[in-house]
């Protein structure tokens, strides 16, 4: 029982349930972003560059010759050369992510300077002093009585 009041306090803390928020909206985030690149920015740099569709930019290397050894029917193991499958390297596709990161690492810098502006200007309003209180009625006169004694 204790196993389980202890998991329970755990999961329902607040900071796990904001981090939970936070994964979830960052994971939509990422999307718009995702979308942002793929749908918005990268069709006119491609169309730039002479209609170049950056996702499928890469470089297929020759294919080559390998040996394999193959046993036949009757048991016997045979050598025989066979083309490997073509290799591609797609570096477009890295330019693509290398992008949207790029731009989602703008976007959480902003909103955090954002929020610490938000912070600094909340933190000074909290450390101005608070004026000081109206003097009372009773202040007030024996403040003059002192001022007419002083001036005797």
């Amino acid at each position: 029982m204790g196993f389980i009041k202890e998991f329970k306090e755990f999961a329902l803390k607040g900071n796990v349930v904001d981090m939970a928020v936070g994964v979830i909206i960052g994971g939509a985030f990422g999307k718009i972003v995702s979308s942002l690149v793929n749908d918005i920015l990268m069709p006119p740099i491609g169309w730039l560059l002479g209609g170049t569709d950056f996702t499928k930019l890469s470089l297929t290397f020759p294919q080559r010759k390998v040996m394999e050894t193959v046993v036949g029917e009757d048991g016997i193991p045979t050598t025989v050369e066979k083309l490997m499958d073509p290799v591609t390297w797609n570096y477009g596709n890295f330019i693509q992510v290398t992008i949207d990161f790029l731009i989602v690492a703008l976007c959480i810098f902003l909103i955090i300077k954002g929020i610490n502006k938000l912070s600094a200007l909340r933190k000074k309003e909290e450390e101005a002093p608070a004026p000081a209180p109206e003097p009372t009625k009773e202040e007030v006169l024996l403040t003059e009585i002192r001022d007419l004694l002083k001036n005797k």
